[in-house]
Protein backbone atom coordinates (compact mmCIF):
# COMPACT_ATOMS: atom_id res chain seq x y z
CA UNK A 1 0.00 0.00 0.00
CA UNK A 2 1.10 3.62 -1.19
CA UNK A 3 2.13 6.43 1.72
CA UNK A 4 -1.15 8.89 0.88
CA UNK A 5 1.70 11.77 0.44
CA UNK A 6 3.69 9.90 -1.79
CA UNK A 7 2.04 11.56 -4.87
CA UNK A 8 2.93 15.09 -3.01
CA UNK A 9 6.51 14.25 -2.33
CA UNK A 10 6.90 13.46 -6.59
CA UNK A 11 4.45 15.76 -8.05
CA UNK A 12 3.52 19.38 -6.48
CA UNK A 13 1.48 19.90 -9.48
CA UNK A 14 1.64 22.47 -12.62
CA UNK A 15 1.89 25.79 -10.69
CA UNK A 16 3.23 24.11 -7.44
CA UNK A 17 6.55 22.98 -9.01
CA UNK A 18 7.65 26.85 -9.87
CA UNK A 19 6.93 27.45 -6.44
CA UNK A 20 10.62 28.26 -5.30
CA UNK A 21 11.01 30.45 -8.28
CA UNK A 22 7.29 32.18 -7.99
CA UNK A 23 6.57 32.29 -4.10
CA UNK A 24 6.38 35.83 -2.65
CA UNK A 25 6.46 36.93 -5.93
CA UNK A 26 4.81 36.06 -8.86
CA UNK A 27 2.33 33.79 -6.40
CA UNK A 28 1.69 35.25 -3.05
CA UNK A 29 3.22 38.56 -3.51
CA UNK A 30 2.34 40.94 -0.80
CA UNK A 31 0.92 44.50 -1.75
CA UNK A 32 1.49 47.13 1.08
CA UNK A 33 -0.38 50.31 1.94
CA UNK A 34 -3.86 51.15 1.70
CA UNK A 35 -5.91 50.02 -0.64
CA UNK A 36 -5.55 52.22 -4.21
CA UNK A 37 -4.50 53.21 -7.25
CA UNK A 38 -0.96 53.17 -5.82
CA UNK A 39 0.45 50.73 -3.42
CA UNK A 40 3.57 49.79 -2.17
CA UNK A 41 5.41 46.13 -3.42
CA UNK A 42 8.60 44.67 -1.90
CA UNK A 43 9.24 48.51 -0.74
CA UNK A 44 8.81 50.55 -4.74
CA UNK A 45 5.67 52.59 -5.11
CA UNK A 46 3.24 50.21 -8.40
CA UNK A 47 0.68 51.54 -10.27
CA UNK A 48 -2.47 48.29 -9.02
CA UNK A 49 -4.20 46.62 -11.38
CA UNK A 50 -5.44 43.73 -9.50
CA UNK A 51 -7.38 44.89 -7.19
CA UNK A 52 -11.12 44.06 -7.94
CA UNK A 53 -12.24 47.56 -5.84
CA UNK A 54 -13.96 48.45 -8.99
CA UNK A 55 -15.98 51.40 -7.23
CA UNK A 56 -12.91 52.35 -5.32
CA UNK A 57 -15.02 52.02 -2.60
CA UNK A 58 -11.84 49.95 -0.20
CA UNK A 59 -10.88 53.60 1.56
CA UNK A 60 -13.46 55.67 0.66
CA UNK A 61 -13.16 58.06 3.63
CA UNK A 62 -17.25 57.51 4.42
CA UNK A 63 -17.28 53.90 3.74
CA UNK A 64 -13.86 53.87 6.71
CA UNK A 65 -15.85 56.12 9.02
CA UNK A 66 -18.84 53.44 8.92
CA UNK A 67 -16.71 50.05 9.32
CA UNK A 68 -15.15 51.79 12.00
CA UNK A 69 -18.16 52.50 13.89
CA UNK A 70 -19.75 49.04 13.53
CA UNK A 71 -16.65 47.42 14.50
CA UNK A 72 -16.99 49.92 17.71
CA UNK A 73 -20.37 49.24 18.04
CA UNK A 74 -20.52 45.62 17.55
CA UNK A 75 -17.47 43.79 18.28
CA UNK A 76 -16.18 41.37 15.49
CA UNK A 77 -17.85 38.84 16.81
CA UNK A 78 -21.91 39.59 17.07
CA UNK A 79 -24.06 38.14 16.18
CA UNK A 80 -23.07 34.89 17.98
CA UNK A 81 -24.76 31.48 15.83
CA UNK A 82 -26.16 30.40 13.08
CA UNK A 83 -28.95 32.64 11.79
CA UNK A 84 -31.36 29.79 12.03
CA UNK A 85 -30.05 29.46 15.76
CA UNK A 86 -29.18 32.37 17.31
CA UNK A 87 -27.27 35.01 14.75
CA UNK A 88 -30.35 36.78 13.16
CA UNK A 89 -30.71 40.37 13.31
CA UNK A 90 -33.57 42.72 11.85
CA UNK A 91 -30.41 45.11 10.03
CA UNK A 92 -29.65 41.30 8.09
CA UNK A 93 -33.12 41.40 7.40
CA UNK A 94 -32.55 44.97 5.97
CA UNK A 95 -29.45 44.07 3.47
CA UNK A 96 -31.58 41.22 2.12
CA UNK A 97 -34.19 43.47 1.47
CA UNK A 98 -32.26 46.63 -0.35
CA UNK A 99 -30.03 44.20 -1.96
CA UNK A 100 -33.57 42.58 -3.56
CA UNK A 101 -34.65 45.83 -4.41
CA UNK A 102 -31.60 46.72 -5.91
CA UNK A 103 -31.57 43.89 -8.10
CA UNK A 104 -35.68 43.59 -8.98
CA UNK A 105 -36.13 40.40 -7.72
CA UNK A 106 -38.69 39.57 -4.82
CA UNK A 107 -36.16 38.42 -2.43
CA UNK A 108 -32.54 37.90 -1.02
CA UNK A 109 -30.24 35.85 1.40
CA UNK A 110 -27.32 36.69 2.52
CA UNK A 111 -24.62 34.26 2.31
CA UNK A 112 -21.00 34.57 4.10
CA UNK A 113 -19.03 34.13 1.47
CA UNK A 114 -19.40 33.64 -2.23
CA UNK A 115 -17.52 30.79 -2.95
CA UNK A 116 -18.74 28.82 -0.08
CA UNK A 117 -22.38 30.48 -0.96
CA UNK A 118 -22.05 29.43 -4.43
CA UNK A 119 -20.99 25.54 -4.14
CA UNK A 120 -24.03 25.11 -1.53
CA UNK A 121 -26.71 26.82 -3.71
CA UNK A 122 -25.81 24.17 -6.66
CA UNK A 123 -26.04 21.75 -4.00
CA UNK A 124 -29.18 22.70 -2.66
CA UNK A 125 -31.00 23.49 -6.32
CA UNK A 126 -30.69 19.88 -7.44
CA UNK A 127 -31.18 16.57 -6.81
CA UNK A 128 -29.70 12.93 -8.08
CA UNK A 129 -32.49 12.87 -11.12
CA UNK A 130 -31.90 16.84 -11.97
CA UNK A 131 -29.56 17.65 -14.81
CA UNK A 132 -26.71 20.57 -14.94
CA UNK A 133 -26.01 22.38 -18.09
CA UNK A 134 -23.15 24.75 -17.70
CA UNK A 135 -20.47 26.90 -19.25
CA UNK A 136 -17.19 25.06 -19.59
CA UNK A 137 -15.34 28.55 -18.76
CA UNK A 138 -17.52 28.53 -15.58
CA UNK A 139 -15.06 29.97 -12.12
CA UNK A 140 -13.68 27.48 -9.64
CA UNK A 141 -16.94 27.83 -7.68
CA UNK A 142 -19.44 27.04 -9.62
CA UNK A 143 -17.31 23.45 -11.10
CA UNK A 144 -16.88 22.76 -7.25
CA UNK A 145 -20.69 23.40 -6.67
CA UNK A 146 -21.17 20.72 -9.70
CA UNK A 147 -18.79 18.02 -8.52
CA UNK A 148 -21.47 17.81 -5.33
CA UNK A 149 -24.14 16.84 -8.11
CA UNK A 150 -25.08 12.97 -7.45
CA UNK A 151 -26.88 13.29 -11.53
CA UNK A 152 -25.49 14.18 -14.44
CA UNK A 153 -24.47 16.88 -15.62
CA UNK A 154 -23.27 18.53 -19.22
CA UNK A 155 -20.64 21.13 -20.06
CA UNK A 156 -21.46 23.71 -22.91
CA UNK A 157 -18.60 25.61 -25.47
CA UNK A 158 -18.18 28.71 -24.00
CA UNK A 159 -20.63 31.25 -24.89
CA UNK A 160 -22.21 29.00 -27.50
CA UNK A 161 -25.27 28.93 -27.83
CA UNK A 162 -25.82 26.25 -30.59
CA UNK A 163 -23.20 24.35 -28.10
CA UNK A 164 -25.66 24.92 -24.98
CA UNK A 165 -28.84 23.82 -27.25
CA UNK A 166 -27.17 20.80 -28.21
CA UNK A 167 -26.63 19.92 -24.80
CA UNK A 168 -29.96 21.00 -23.72
CA UNK A 169 -31.72 18.43 -26.03
CA UNK A 170 -29.24 15.88 -24.60
CA UNK A 171 -30.35 17.30 -20.81
CA UNK A 172 -33.89 17.07 -21.95
CA UNK A 173 -34.43 13.66 -23.10
CA UNK A 174 -32.61 12.43 -19.72
CA UNK A 175 -34.56 14.60 -17.75
CA UNK A 176 -37.36 12.53 -19.47
CA UNK A 177 -35.94 9.29 -18.06
CA UNK A 178 -34.79 10.82 -14.60
CA UNK A 179 -38.34 12.40 -14.32
CA UNK A 180 -36.22 15.36 -13.19
CA UNK A 181 -35.37 19.21 -14.43
CA UNK A 182 -32.63 21.21 -15.50
CA UNK A 183 -30.51 23.96 -13.80
CA UNK A 184 -28.25 26.15 -16.47
CA UNK A 185 -25.38 27.52 -14.98
CA UNK A 186 -23.70 30.83 -16.65
CA UNK A 187 -21.86 33.39 -15.39
CA UNK A 188 -23.11 37.54 -16.06
CA UNK A 189 -19.27 38.33 -16.27
CA UNK A 190 -16.47 35.28 -16.89
CA UNK A 191 -13.64 37.10 -14.69
CA UNK A 192 -10.64 36.24 -16.69
CA UNK A 193 -11.61 37.24 -19.93
CA UNK A 194 -13.93 40.12 -19.45
CA UNK A 195 -16.95 38.33 -21.50
CA UNK A 196 -20.55 38.81 -20.62
CA UNK A 197 -22.17 36.17 -20.28
CA UNK A 198 -24.44 35.59 -23.19
CA UNK A 199 -27.90 35.71 -20.90
CA UNK A 200 -30.00 37.54 -23.34
CA UNK A 201 -29.49 34.22 -25.67
CA UNK A 202 -29.98 31.80 -23.16
CA UNK A 203 -33.07 33.47 -22.12
CA UNK A 204 -34.65 33.13 -25.62
CA UNK A 205 -34.09 29.04 -25.24
CA UNK A 206 -36.47 28.79 -22.76
CA UNK A 207 -39.03 29.19 -25.23
CA UNK A 208 -38.18 25.68 -25.99
CA UNK A 209 -36.35 24.23 -23.38
CA UNK A 210 -37.72 24.03 -19.79
CA UNK A 211 -34.64 25.02 -17.74
CA UNK A 212 -34.23 27.22 -14.31
CA UNK A 213 -31.25 29.86 -15.20
CA UNK A 214 -28.78 30.37 -12.14
CA UNK A 215 -26.40 33.28 -12.85
CA UNK A 216 -23.14 34.20 -11.15
CA UNK A 217 -22.69 38.06 -11.54
CA UNK A 218 -19.69 38.37 -9.47
CA UNK A 219 -18.00 41.07 -11.99
CA UNK A 220 -21.04 42.59 -13.39
CA UNK A 221 -23.01 43.43 -9.79
CA UNK A 222 -22.36 47.37 -9.38
CA UNK A 223 -20.27 47.31 -12.69
CA UNK A 224 -22.95 46.48 -15.49
CA UNK A 225 -26.87 47.91 -16.14
CA UNK A 226 -28.10 51.28 -16.06
CA UNK A 227 -28.32 51.40 -12.08
CA UNK A 228 -25.37 49.08 -11.57
CA UNK A 229 -27.71 45.89 -10.95
CA UNK A 230 -25.48 43.55 -13.49
CA UNK A 231 -25.09 41.85 -16.83
CA UNK A 232 -28.76 40.71 -16.57
CA UNK A 233 -30.10 44.42 -16.44
CA UNK A 234 -27.03 45.87 -19.10
CA UNK A 235 -28.47 42.96 -21.31
CA UNK A 236 -32.68 43.50 -20.74
CA UNK A 237 -32.95 40.04 -19.00
CA UNK A 238 -33.01 40.69 -15.53
CA UNK A 239 -36.56 39.22 -14.53
CA UNK A 240 -35.76 35.93 -16.58
CA UNK A 241 -32.99 34.94 -13.97
CA UNK A 242 -33.74 32.70 -11.70
CA UNK A 243 -31.66 32.85 -9.38
CA UNK A 244 -29.39 35.52 -9.74
CA UNK A 245 -25.66 35.39 -7.39
CA UNK A 246 -23.33 38.40 -6.71
CA UNK A 247 -20.48 38.82 -4.14
CA UNK A 248 -19.44 41.86 -2.05
CA UNK A 249 -15.82 41.04 -2.67
CA UNK A 250 -15.87 43.08 -5.58
CA UNK A 251 -17.97 46.19 -6.21
CA UNK A 252 -19.27 46.49 -2.63
CA UNK A 253 -14.92 45.79 -1.15
CA UNK A 254 -15.97 43.39 1.66
CA UNK A 255 -16.90 40.48 2.61
CA UNK A 256 -20.27 38.13 2.15
CA UNK A 257 -22.53 37.69 -0.76
CA UNK A 258 -26.15 36.99 -1.78
CA UNK A 259 -28.35 35.20 -3.81
CA UNK A 260 -31.91 36.22 -4.39
CA UNK A 261 -34.79 35.73 -7.03
CA UNK A 262 -38.67 34.72 -6.22
CA UNK A 263 -39.52 34.49 -2.74
CA UNK A 264 -40.74 31.21 -2.74
CA UNK A 265 -37.03 30.13 -3.96
CA UNK A 266 -35.07 32.06 -1.55
CA UNK A 267 -37.19 30.45 1.21
CA UNK A 268 -36.68 27.34 0.10
CA UNK A 269 -32.95 28.18 -0.60
CA UNK A 270 -32.39 29.47 3.17
CA UNK A 271 -33.82 26.41 4.61
CA UNK A 272 -31.59 24.12 2.75
CA UNK A 273 -28.40 25.92 2.41
CA UNK A 274 -26.16 23.43 4.54
CA UNK A 275 -23.23 26.48 4.31
CA UNK A 276 -25.47 28.60 6.10
CA UNK A 277 -27.35 26.94 8.00
CA UNK A 278 -24.52 25.17 10.07
CA UNK A 279 -22.15 28.15 10.21
CA UNK A 280 -21.68 30.72 11.57
CA UNK A 281 -23.92 34.54 11.20
CA UNK A 282 -22.38 37.08 8.47
CA UNK A 283 -20.95 39.53 11.31
CA UNK A 284 -22.56 42.76 12.01
CA UNK A 285 -20.45 44.91 11.13
CA UNK A 286 -19.71 43.50 7.85
CA UNK A 287 -23.83 44.03 7.65
CA UNK A 288 -23.83 47.40 8.30
CA UNK A 289 -20.58 48.38 6.33
CA UNK A 290 -22.10 46.95 3.50
CA UNK A 291 -25.39 48.36 3.65
CA UNK A 292 -23.69 51.13 3.41
CA UNK A 293 -22.25 50.84 0.72
CA UNK A 294 -24.61 49.59 -1.01
CA UNK A 295 -26.22 52.74 -0.19
CA UNK A 296 -23.36 55.08 -2.13
CA UNK A 297 -23.72 52.61 -5.06
CA UNK A 298 -27.66 53.86 -5.46
CA UNK A 299 -26.84 57.11 -4.93
CA UNK A 300 -23.34 57.92 -6.13
CA UNK A 301 -23.78 57.24 -10.05
CA UNK A 302 -20.64 59.48 -10.32
CA UNK A 303 -18.60 56.50 -9.24
CA UNK A 304 -19.83 53.96 -11.82
CA UNK A 305 -19.32 56.76 -14.23
CA UNK A 306 -15.49 57.40 -13.55
CA UNK A 307 -15.33 53.39 -12.97
CA UNK A 308 -15.68 53.07 -16.61
CA UNK A 309 -14.42 56.84 -17.92
CA UNK A 310 -11.04 54.31 -16.72
CA UNK A 311 -11.99 51.32 -18.58
CA UNK A 312 -12.62 52.95 -22.05
CA UNK A 313 -9.54 55.16 -21.95
CA UNK A 314 -7.45 51.70 -21.10
CA UNK A 315 -8.80 49.74 -23.27
CA UNK A 316 -9.47 51.70 -26.62
CA UNK A 317 -5.44 52.60 -25.54
CA UNK A 318 -4.54 49.44 -25.45
CA UNK A 319 -6.54 48.66 -29.12
CA UNK A 320 -5.12 51.56 -30.62
CA UNK A 321 -1.77 50.10 -29.65
CA UNK A 322 -2.16 46.89 -31.47
CA UNK A 323 -2.41 44.67 -27.78
CA UNK A 324 -4.83 41.48 -28.24
CA UNK A 325 -7.61 42.16 -25.23
CA UNK A 326 -9.65 39.36 -26.48
CA UNK A 327 -13.28 40.02 -26.60
CA UNK A 328 -13.90 41.65 -23.11
CA UNK A 329 -17.36 43.56 -22.54
CA UNK A 330 -16.63 44.42 -18.82
CA UNK A 331 -14.13 46.30 -17.21
CA UNK A 332 -12.35 43.08 -16.97
CA UNK A 333 -8.82 43.53 -19.19
CA UNK A 334 -7.52 40.87 -19.99
CA UNK A 335 -4.09 41.41 -22.13
CA UNK A 336 -2.78 38.12 -24.44
CA UNK A 337 1.09 38.14 -25.30
CA UNK A 338 2.87 34.74 -26.33
CA UNK A 339 5.49 33.42 -24.24
CA UNK A 340 6.66 30.23 -21.96
CA UNK A 341 6.11 30.36 -18.29
CA UNK A 342 9.73 31.57 -17.77
CA UNK A 343 9.37 34.70 -20.43
CA UNK A 344 6.17 35.60 -18.62
CA UNK A 345 8.41 35.75 -15.13
CA UNK A 346 10.76 37.71 -16.85
CA UNK A 347 8.62 39.97 -18.30
CA UNK A 348 6.39 40.62 -14.90
CA UNK A 349 9.61 41.08 -13.02
CA UNK A 350 10.11 44.09 -15.65
CA UNK A 351 6.83 45.45 -15.38
CA UNK A 352 6.84 45.70 -11.50
CA UNK A 353 10.87 46.52 -11.15
CA UNK A 354 11.63 49.23 -14.30
CA UNK A 355 8.34 50.18 -14.67
CA UNK A 356 6.18 49.99 -11.53
CA UNK A 357 3.21 48.63 -12.86
CA UNK A 358 1.74 45.33 -11.13
CA UNK A 359 -0.86 43.26 -12.60
CA UNK A 360 -1.82 39.62 -12.14
CA UNK A 361 -0.11 36.93 -14.83
CA UNK A 362 -2.25 33.87 -16.02
CA UNK A 363 -0.43 30.91 -17.37
CA UNK A 364 -0.66 27.26 -18.29
CA UNK A 365 -2.84 25.39 -17.08
CA UNK A 366 -5.34 28.11 -16.60
CA UNK A 367 -4.91 29.53 -20.01
CA UNK A 368 -3.43 27.52 -22.88
CA UNK A 369 0.31 26.64 -23.04
CA UNK A 370 2.43 29.31 -25.35
CA UNK A 371 0.31 32.20 -24.12
CA UNK A 372 0.31 34.74 -21.56
CA UNK A 373 -2.13 36.51 -20.18
CA UNK A 374 -1.94 40.17 -18.17
CA UNK A 375 -5.09 40.78 -16.54
CA UNK A 376 -5.89 44.54 -15.61
CA UNK A 377 -8.97 45.63 -13.11
CA UNK A 378 -9.29 49.69 -13.51
CA UNK A 379 -11.28 50.92 -10.68
CA UNK A 380 -12.66 54.07 -9.95
CA UNK A 381 -9.66 55.03 -7.89
CA UNK A 382 -7.35 55.11 -11.00
CA UNK A 383 -6.14 58.26 -13.07
CA UNK A 384 -6.04 58.86 -16.58
CA UNK A 385 -2.26 59.28 -15.34
CA UNK A 386 -2.33 56.16 -13.93
CA UNK A 387 -3.54 54.44 -17.87
CA UNK A 388 -1.05 56.52 -19.64
CA UNK A 389 1.97 54.93 -17.86
CA UNK A 390 0.79 51.58 -17.82
CA UNK A 391 0.28 52.13 -21.76
CA UNK A 392 3.26 53.07 -21.96
CA UNK A 393 5.20 50.40 -20.23
CA UNK A 394 3.02 47.60 -22.25
CA UNK A 395 4.71 48.88 -25.14
CA UNK A 396 8.16 48.53 -23.45
CA UNK A 397 7.50 44.89 -22.60
CA UNK A 398 5.96 43.73 -25.96
CA UNK A 399 9.26 45.26 -27.42
CA UNK A 400 11.67 43.14 -25.33
CA UNK A 401 9.15 40.17 -25.47
CA UNK A 402 9.39 40.29 -29.27
CA UNK A 403 13.21 40.85 -29.28
CA UNK A 404 13.93 37.91 -27.18
CA UNK A 405 14.77 39.59 -24.57
CA UNK A 406 12.54 37.77 -22.08
CA UNK A 407 13.82 34.37 -23.69
CA UNK A 408 17.43 35.12 -22.90
CA UNK A 409 16.79 36.54 -18.87
CA UNK A 410 14.54 33.23 -18.64
CA UNK A 411 17.42 30.77 -19.46
CA UNK A 412 18.21 30.68 -15.98
CA UNK A 413 14.87 30.05 -14.58
CA UNK A 414 14.65 27.42 -17.21
CA UNK A 415 18.16 26.11 -15.83
CA UNK A 416 17.20 26.22 -12.87
CA UNK A 417 14.35 24.20 -12.96
CA UNK A 418 15.88 21.63 -14.79
CA UNK A 419 13.34 21.64 -18.46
Amino acid sequence: MKDLFEKIYKDKGPLGKWASQAEGYFVFPKLEGEISNRMKFQGKEVITWSINDYLGLANHPEVRKVDAEAAAQYGSAYPMGARMMSGHTDLHEKLQNELASFVNKEAAYLLNFGYQGMVSTIDALVSKDDIIVYDVDAHACIIDGVRLHMGKRFTYKHNDVESLEKNLERASKMAEQTGGGILVISEGVFGMRGEQGRLKEIVALKKKFNFRLFVDDAHGFGTLGATGAGAGEEQGVQDDIDVYFATFAKSLASTGAFIAGDKEIIDYLKYNLRSQMFAKSLQMQLVVGALKRLEMLRTMPELKAKLWENVTALQSGLKARGFDIGTTQSCVTPVYLKGSIPEAMALVKDLRENYGIFCSIVVYPVIPKGLILLRLIPTASHTLDDVNETLAAFEGIRDRLENGTYKRLSAAVMAAMGE
